[in-house]
């Protein structure tokens, strides 16, 4: 029967088969990639999206968070310059699949496919393919040359540049031969202005035109691109470019629930056999999803004020050992290797773990400026494989994630706030804690300390429970102002006041935060506002034991707040503290605090009442101010304005931002229940947060959170600049214009 075949017609014959065996071939290995990955991220808890009905589905995949993220590209163009790279490979690929399906079919079929306006099509392919070669070669400088600290480097990073500068040098020498070999269907020169350039380079080289050796290269280059882009295909789920396909799920599957938002536990849960996370499958799908959707792209390690102090923690390296103890236990547990071609199959042999760790970055005068450096060495030299080491037996605290680590974090979200793919970091630190705190009874001596005095007497330091309303009689001596308690105006049966004014720990107990808490006092009572505090009945809001892991002594403090609060009616509170704002704010509803209950920071309404005309700043402030954005007053409350609009409406006061601010603004240290615990490396973090106020020369650092007050006094002293630099609250700055006199 072959006799009847023309030797065109047995070798196309054969190329249809061939193409058909090694693109199934490759379809079946990469679906097997992706769905025994799919199952290790079913090992985890349900996830809260798992029910989600269509129409929540759709709305989310329109959000502009979503599109915005996927298709705009909007946090990666923060680095504008990693920005436009990732922009031209995105839409260089999308663009590039219908070149690659017309280069394939047309060599399958003889002809091309029939798209309108065929040459300026050919023309916009040709001109992607440069883009895109230029991309890679940008991307290999930055990682290389330039050497981004945030970048890993080695065999496994430049892989994908060979991969896509394969895939576009294949492109442009498929298309040069096939001029070269007279194939009719080869585009017009004027839209082809790099191929028909290569192949009159080739020419010279000695490949004249309709040669033997034109059509042979035009059959292997076809081949090369077709087999690189099939390897491509199975290679981009077994490595840290699956997030093409996780990062849009994940993005679409982004919580609803508030941003910086702690799940609840159920502690009555007579069923749960633990609380937190001790291993691996103790987190949510979605939680495991973003180990999958981790780009590695080191934004989250670059922000991080742990990272960039010389701490153990790096946020990226936090998502990529999860991943490899997933992997690799997920393949123990189903006996399904992640790997193909190798292991097909099999389990894997060894597994990671963290090994001896080096002393990452001493403290020293020296040391205040940032860098990410020692955290990445001490993390690339720590992390890998131990032959022999059975992920299955691995303790997820202590194989894979030191305690180290956890207790380094301030919960600041700077890294979230950063990451292009929705990934969520300080969640999953949080449940580890509530692991060691709920069901080992593990956390530094300090932090424990802090916790029994809350839980003994209400607030970290173990002052007298009876204490806590003393301010109120010294907030009189001091500025005239008498603050009645719910409790007094309740028995006078007097009416109820506009707000309920939150002191809090540090607003009740300590001397500094005292002073910003009269200021405020006295704002409030100038401007006629009607408010009252709860004196003895406050207790502490919990977020300190939130942080740390302490899930029970939260929500007893919780139910406790919320119980007084009903019992007085109360409606509107204000505070100082964004802590105490965003526990309020963002989780008490979950335990019961009713939506009509108003949270407001006290910048807010401070901005409210210049706005209305019912504050007067009229006293000059001769001050050089730079502001310092708290972390959960911003990243987590979106409050950035309020604070820089009383500060604007002071007359006299410059104001200049730091070079890190807003939605970038650092961690002053304290956040996640650091307020209450040392520091046992590298530079303190708040030391180099003053660093970078003070290169702005101010006069004044300007805080809105008793926290951030006290760690940028603490780095002024420690770096000796208390003496031309002072630290103060918005509140104090403004009362200072009101008030005049000793105050200006």
């Amino acid at each position: 029967m072959l006799e009847w075949w023309s030797a065109d017609e047995v070798t196309a014959a054969l190329r249809w088969i061939l193409f058909a065996a090694v693109t199934g071939v490759a379809a079946v290995a990469f679906a097997t990639v992706v769905l025994r990955r799919v199952g290790y991220m079913k090992l985890g808890r349900a996830a809260e999206h798992e029910a989600m009905p269509t129409d929540e589905r759709r709305k989310r995949a329109g959000r502009p968070s979503v599109s915005g993220q996927v298709l705009g590209h909007s946090k990666l163009l923060r680095d504008i310059r990693s920005g436009i790279m990732h922009f031209i490979y995105f839409y260089g690929f999308i663009i590039l699949q219908f070149g690659a399906a017309d280069l394939i079919w047309k060599k399958l079929s003889g002809h091309p496919i029939p798209f309108p306006f065929y040459g300026q099509f050919a023309w916009s392919q040709e001109l992607t393919v440069s883009l895109v070669l230029l991309a890679v070669l940008y991307g290999a400088f930055r990682r290389y040359v330039e050497q981004l600290p945030r970048l890993k480097r080695g065999w496994k990073p430049s892989l994908v540049l060979w991969f896509i500068g394969g895939l576009m040098v294949t492109i442009l020498l498929t298309l040069a031969f096939e001029r070269l070999s007279g194939d009719p269907h080869a585009a017009e020169g004027r839209y082809a202005p790099v191929s028909s350039v290569l192949a009159d380079w080739i020419g010279m080289l000695g490949v004249p035109t309709g040669s033997i050796a034109s059509e042979a290269g035009y059959e292997l280059f076809w081949w090369l691109h077709l087999l690189v882009l099939l390897s491509f295909l199975v290679y981009v789920p077994q490595s840290k470019h699956f997030h093409l396909l996780t990062a849009p799920v994940n993005l679409w599957l982004g919580r609803n629930a508030p941003v910086g938002r702690l799940a609840p536990l159920n502690l009555e849960d007579e069923d749960a056999e633990n609380f937190g996370a001790g291993k691996i499958e103790h987190f949510t799908q979605k939680q495991l999803l973003d180990l999958y959707a981790c780009v590695e792209c080191g934004r989250c390690t670059n922000v991080c004020p742990a990272s960039s102090t010389g701490k153990l923690l790096s946020p990226m390296h936090l998502m990529t050992k999860l991943r490899d103890h997933l992997t690799e236990k997920g393949a123990a547990i189903t006996s399904k290797s992640p790997w193909i071609p190798t292991a097909m199959g099999g389990r894997v042999a060894g597994a990671h773990v963290m090994g001896a760790l080096i002393p990452v970055w001493e403290d020293s005068p020296e040391g205040s400026v940032t860098s990410i450096i020692p955290t990445m060495t001490a993390q690339k030299q720590a992390w890998g494989a131990r032959e022999g080491a059975k992920a299955e037996e691995l303790e997820l605290i202590g194989d894979v994630m030191t305690e180290e680590e956890l207790w380094a974090c301030t919960t600041c979200r700077n890294c979230e706030e950063m990451c292009p793919v929705g990934n969520e970091h300080v969640d999953k630190i949080i449940d580890m804690r509530r692991y060691l705190v709920l069901m080992e009874g593990r956390l530094p001596f300090d932090g424990q300390r802090a916790l029994q005095n809350i839980e003994r007497q209400s607030n970290p330091w173990g002052l007298p429970r009876a204490e806590r309303a003393a301010w109120i009689d010294d907030c009189e001596n001091r500025t005239g102002v008498r603050v009645k308690t719910m409790q007094e105006l309740k028995r006078a049966g007097a009416p109820k006041p506009d707000f309920l004014l939150w002191a809090g720990s540090m607003g009740s107990y300590d001397t500094r935060s005292r002073k910003v808490l009269y200021d405020l006092v006295r704002l409030l009572d100038r401007a006629g506002i009607s408010f009252a505090t709860l004196g003895l009945e406050e207790r502490n809001s919990g977020d300190t034991a939130r942080r740390i892991g302490n899930e029970l002594l939260f929500q007893e403090l919780c139910r406790e707040n919320i119980e007084t609060i009903a019992r007085y009616g109360v409606t509107r509170i204000v505070t100082a503290c964004p802590h105490t704002l965003n526990t309020f704010r963002k989780e008490y509803p979950d335990f019961g605090l009713p939506s009509h209950v108003k949270i407001e920071h006290h910048t807010e309404l401070l901005a409210g009442l210049l706005k209305d005309g019912r504050l007067n700043p009229e006293y000059i402030v001769n001050e050089r101010v730079t502001y310092h954005d708290s972390c959960y007053l911003g990243r987590y409350n979106g409050v950035y304005d309020a604070p820089r609009e009383v500060l604007k409406a002071i007359p006299g006061l410059e104001l200049e931002e730091m070079a890190r601010n807003r939605e970038n603004g650092m961690c002053c240290g304290a956040g996640g229940g650091l307020m209450w615990m040392e520091e046992q490396s590298g530079v303190r973090v708040n030391r180099a947060r003053v660093s970078q106020a003070l290169e702005v020369r101010p006069t004044v650092i300007g805080s809105a959170c008793p926290y951030c007050l006290t760690m940028m006094e603490d780095g002024l002293k420690l770096l000796e600049a208390d003496e031309r630099t002072a630290a103060r609250d918005v509140a104090e700055l403004l009362a200072a214009s009101v008030f005049g006199g000793e105050s200006a």
